[in-house]
């Protein structure tokens, strides 16, 4: 007997449509469409709305996504294309404080836009058989880039999806089916039985580093505060101005901020991504013509458990960064309550995703060392690597064109990163390195539902 979730006949590209079951081929439906009809659309065969006046059981079993069309959707969401082309002011020109554009930390792009080119977010797909990992372009040798690349512009989607997935688990993960895992309105349909659940994590270490390494090189200088203590410096004080640095400390110039404002910046940058993924996702299926819709996935470390990662309890005392006083107080009225933080995947002794801090490094200052060797380490960073697989003409000419960090901004970064690491025992101090926001789910509809409360051709 051959599983629903295995390829029926030839993949998408080699003669069959990746929605072949569905009667519509995403290859030839315009985007035009896929806008008019992108929107929410909740009951698949086999659920069971209870409650309010679309009460309403499904009569039909559920019935899986095929593997083409988890393929097509997981191409969607983050599928391969190419180079990136990186046309950015490596150096200033002709004016003071115009460079910077060694921030980017990837030459190679996804089917959506990624800030600093960092490809933070990985997606994981759930279904019945199990949960998976989807590798991100830093995940393979470089060298398979242009061969993923050439696969997606051929529409080899059931291949790029099993080349590219990593199971980490051998039944659907689930978290809590209550509050404030799920909320109310979503536990009749959320990650159901048949539906298929994708599941973006953002990992925000690297970005986090990458930012600094800008924010605080001799073009930005800037001067970063504690916000919960009074304004402090945040480990930065002998890098200031003021006392013979080269960051502006000076409110006065507007090159100050502080660990709040830093980490908000860093959360939105990942969350446009994660929403970027969700938008594909929601077009993909009205091409596809499946049900599908995004909601809120946004629990602390409910979903990273799930999952399988790595975890560490920090006391909630560290987490806020309370001082000594408060600190013993609340460990005498036991309300130092541990905050489980997930800090790496790993599965079979491989470790699937290794953020730039403890406990994959013994301290911050050897994560950000070996950020900057990532990036910039000769024949191997992923700027230093040749320029054998970019876009440019002559890309280890443009590669030698761009600058090292100074070692005033690698320092300065360190001792950040070192303040917020031992302030509040975490790197970001607001999460931890991964956060999940929003999900999307797939499946196929009960067209009797919408037959019977909607009108014709609003459920089509």
């Amino acid at each position: 007997m051959t599983s629903p979730r295995e390829p029926a006949g030839p993949a998408p590209g080699a003669g069959t449509s990746a929605a072949s079951d569905t009667g519509r081929h995403e290859a030839s439906y315009g985007l035009l469409e896929a806008l008019l009809n992108r929107r929410s659309r909740r009951f698949g065969r086999g659920m069971h709305l209870d409650g309010g006046p679309l009460s309403y059981k499904s009569e039909h079993v559920p019935q899986p996504l095929s593997v083409e069309e988890e393929a097509a959707l997981a191409f969607a969401a983050c599928g391969i294309t190419g180079p990136v082309l990186g046309e950015l002011p490596y150096k200033s020109g002709s004016e003071p404080e115009t460079g910077g554009g060694n921030i980017m930390t990837h030459l190679v792009g996804r089917t959506v836009a990624s800030g600093d080119a960092m490809h933070c977010v990985t997606m994981f797909v759930l279904n019945d058989d199990g949960g998976w990992m989807l590798r991100r372009p830093q995940d393979y040798p470089r060298a398979e880039i242009a061969e993923l690349a050439a696969l997606s512009r051929e529409h080899r989607f059931v291949e790029l999806y099993q080349r590219s997935r990593v199971r980490v688990a051998d039944q659907r993960p689930q978290v809590a089916r209550r509050l404030p895992h799920v909320p109310s309105f979503n536990r009749w349909s959320a990650n159901v039985p048949g539906t298929t659940y994708f599941l973006p994590v953002a990992e925000l270490t690297g970005l986090y580093i990458n930012l600094l390494l800008s924010v605080f090189d001799e073009e930005y200088g800037c001067f970063v505060y504690d916000d919960r203590h009074g304004l402090r410096p945040a480990g930065l004080g002998r890098f200031a101005r003021s006392r013979g640095g080269h960051l502006h400390d000076d409110p006065a110039l507007e090159r100050v901020g502080t660990i709040d404002m830093i980490e908000t910046w860093l959360l939105e940058f990942a969350a446009l991504e994660q929403g970027q993924m969700l938008q594909n996702l929601g077009l993909m299926a009205a091409a596809l013509d499946v049900g599908g819709f995004m909601h809120f996935a946004a629990h602390p470390y409910g979903w990273m458990q799930a999952l399988g990662f790595r975890m560490v309890d920090v006391p909630i005392s560290t987490t806020t960064g309370m001082g000594p006083l408060r600190r013993s107080m609340i460990r005498l009225l036991r309300k130092d309550m541990p905050i489980p933080t997930a800090v790496g995947l790993e599965r079979g002794g491989e470790v699937l995703i290794r953020p730039f801090c403890p406990p994959y490094y013994a301290t911050m200052s050897d994560a950000v060392h070996a950020f900057v060797d990532y990036k910039l380490a000769a024949g191997t960073g992923t700027l230093r690597d040749g320029g054998a697989h970019t876009a440019w003409r002559d890309g280890a000419a443009v590669q030698a064109g761009m600058p090292h960090y100074s070692e005033r901004s690698i320092a300065a970064t360190i001792a950040y990163c070192e303040y917020v690491y031992e302030r509040f025992g975490r790197f970001p101090a607001a999460t931890g390195p991964f956060r999940t926001t929003l999900a999307y789910q797939a499946q196929h509809l009960d067209p009797d539902f919408y037959n019977r409360y909607y009108k014709p051709g609003v459920g089509e």
